[in-house]
């Protein structure tokens, strides 16, 4: 459907504020889709980025500052987020060994098992390509980027 039509607009001032529009209403709707997806296995979008991350470092630990850089959104508190999925039995602490005040993380086999699980599902493959192609989807992965690459040199 059009954005247009979604948001029952006549007509934008112009194709940059049509894709400005679009860019942040599609941002809004696959978060809402991928955040109902992942709370049917009792987990937020946050804590799948977040063990997403951690199979990522595998074998290697990781520690709260490596998992904030690398969040897809910002997440202030990191903490909480961690106790949450430690909680779950998801992930595990341990003492770094070179200093004493950081803590190594790593995903646990649970973790990984509820991963795999997720995959398919949260990466859209029921959706994704029933309605792009491959190629389509490297095109927009592209524009995606340009977009945003442009967007970050400006706001720095």
């Amino acid at each position: 459907m059009k954005i247009e039509e979604e948001l029952k607009v006549k007509k934008f001032t112009n194709d940059w504020q049509r894709a400005t529009v679009n860019v942040l209403f599609t941002a809004s709707w696959l978060g809402l889709v991928l955040e109902k997806r992942a709370a049917k296995k009792k987990i937020t979008l946050q804590q799948f980025n977040a063990l997403r991350i951690l199979r990522g470092q595998l074998p290697e630990p990781t520690t709260n500052n490596l998992l904030r850089s690398r969040m897809i959104s910002n997440t202030p508190d990191i903490s909480r987020l961690v106790d949450r999925i430690v909680a779950k039995g998801l992930a595990s602490r341990a003492k770094n060994r070179d200093d004493k005040r950081a803590v190594d993380l790593f995903i646990t086999q649970k973790g990984l098992d509820l991963l795999e699980e997720m995959e398919d599902d949260m990466l859209l493959m029921d959706v994704l390509p029933s309605n792009i192609n491959e190629k389509e989807a490297a095109k927009l992965s592209s524009l995606l980027d340009k977009f945003r690459g442009e967007i970050a040199e400006n706001e720095k």
